[in-house]
């Protein structure tokens, strides 16, 4: 199974938690080869997901969100086997928002709906998860 969009109950546990403090959401995302578009226009899933960060960009930052963390990831440690193409994905990234309002806010814009397109276009599988702000530390847990 993969996972583009929020199922409605996800985003209504979403929108049922506190919507006054900041949140930090963990994303993992996997492109196609080849975008997929309803308009059957042509572009690679990385194109494709330029664009919707083009396009998004602007909403993002006017909410007030940053990217406090990006990576590349290169091997799945614990978890299953890559050479499967489960769970393999090509960017992983922390976003800030200083609200989850403000999260609520930029996915509920006319503007992102439109560049949103792009991003369901491009991603062949991702993992959005909410996060709220812990202590850092020096040892786990």
């Amino acid at each position: 199974m993969t996972y583009i969009d929020p199922e409605r109950g996800q985003f209504t546990a979403f929108k049922a938690l506190p919507r006054d403090e900041p949140i930090q959401m963990l994303n993992l995302v996997k492109l196609r080869v080849e975008a997929v578009y309803q308009d059957g226009r042509s572009a690679s899933g990385a194109e494709a997901y330029a664009c919707y960060a083009r396009e998004s960009g602007p909403i993002f930052q006017r909410v007030g969100g940053k990217i406090i963390w990006r990576g590349e990831p290169k091997l799945m440690v614990i978890g299953p086997d890559q050479s499967s193409g489960a769970e393999a994905w090509d960017m992983a990234f922390v976003a800030y928002y200083p609200t989850a309002g403000a999260f609520l806010e930029m996915v509920t814009d006319p503007l992102y709906q439109i560049a949103v397109k792009h991003r369901q276009a491009a991603v062949a599988d991702s993992r959005l998860l909410r996060c709220g702000e812990m202590q850092a530390s020096d040892v786990f847990g």
